[in-house]
């Protein structure tokens, strides 16, 4: 299998600072059509899945190439990249499905009161410049347990984040907490179910509080996966991908049946991104990327 950096690891390590210029919206559109091979464009897909890829699992290939060639086979966005990419995906007429930062921790997050007016004051910063990009959508994330109890985080996460709500909701920003698996991935993360994110959400009653359904945490979690996703799609505005076991290509190696969850997730009405977060073992990273968004267009 071939080696990857862990997500913590790649989200740590990915260059800052490439130089791009932003073009514009118009502008943007304009220059992708000059970069897409026609010939390469999937005149077949189904529209019923907007498509979107997270940069980390990619991170061997320069964003720049990877851009483009996100954009030739119809994926529409690539996901957690920091403001510092976001002129590289827009000049290929992408968009950053989900913005990130830096700062933004898994283990140490809104659960913890201490971390509350930093993460306040840094998360304006992103949802700044996340609003003049017109990005949606902003990852916030739960923090580790660390002995805590259930409701003591959901008070606490509620407390640190409503101020940063008010804030967001004048920005036309969502924020998006990422339920993640605690038991093979993130030890001791604290929104490791999905039952204790919508306990969250619904404990702050703010249309602009969403979550990230991973659906690989979740199966590693719990499973029942589409019937989770039926009862409680309402409170998720994203959704992320990988195989289960290994986190790897989402074809039938693994035990998830992708087209099937797909399918589920359209009927639901979902007008948000799908995101692929697998460590591709496929030497031919994009061939392996391509298979996933045709498994992925129901």
């Amino acid at each position: 299998m071939k080696t990857k950096f862990s997500r913590r690891e790649a989200l740590k390590s990915i260059a800052i600072g490439l130089g791009f210029l932003s073009l514009g919206g118009v502008a943007s559109s304009f220059a992708a059509i000059n970069y897409i091979d026609n010939n390469s464009l999937p005149h077949s897909q189904k529209n019923n899945i907007n498509h979107s890829v997270c940069r980390w699992c990619f991170q061997d290939i320069p964003l720049d190439e990877f851009a483009q060639k996100c954009a030739s086979m119809g994926i529409q966005a690539i996901d957690l990249l920091k403001p510092s990419e976001w002129d590289t995906v827009e000049k290929y007429g992408l968009v950053c499905s989900m913005a990130t930062d830096v700062f933004a921790d898994i283990e140490n997050g809104f659960n913890e009161p201490k971390n509350h007016r930093d993460l306040q004051e840094k998360y304006k910063g992103l949802i700044d410049k996340a609003s003049d990009h017109k990005i949606k959508n902003v990852i916030v994330f739960s923090g580790n347990r660390r002995g805590m109890d259930e409701k003591t985080g959901i008070k606490n996460c509620s407390k640190g984040l409503k101020p940063l709500l008010k804030y967001a909701k004048k920005k036309n920003v969502t924020l998006v907490m990422e339920l993640l698996n605690s038991k093979v991935d993130h030890a001791d993360y604290m929104a490791d179910h999905t039952e204790w994110g919508v306990a969250l959400a619904e404990e702050m009653g703010a249309d602009n509080f969403k979550l990230l359904y991973d659906i690989y945490h979740m199966q590693v979690m719990e499973g029942d996966v589409i019937a989770t996703i039926k009862k409680h799609h309402k409170h998720i505005n994203h959704y992320h991908t990988a195989g289960v076991p290994g986190r790897n290509e989402i074809d039938d190696t693994q035990e998830l049946f992708y087209p099937a969850i797909m399918r589920a997730i359209a009927e639901t009405g979902f007008d948000g991104f799908v995101a692929q977060e697998y460590i591709p073992t496929n030497p031919d990273e994009i061939e392996s990327l391509k298979k996933a968004i045709e498994i992925c267009d129901v």
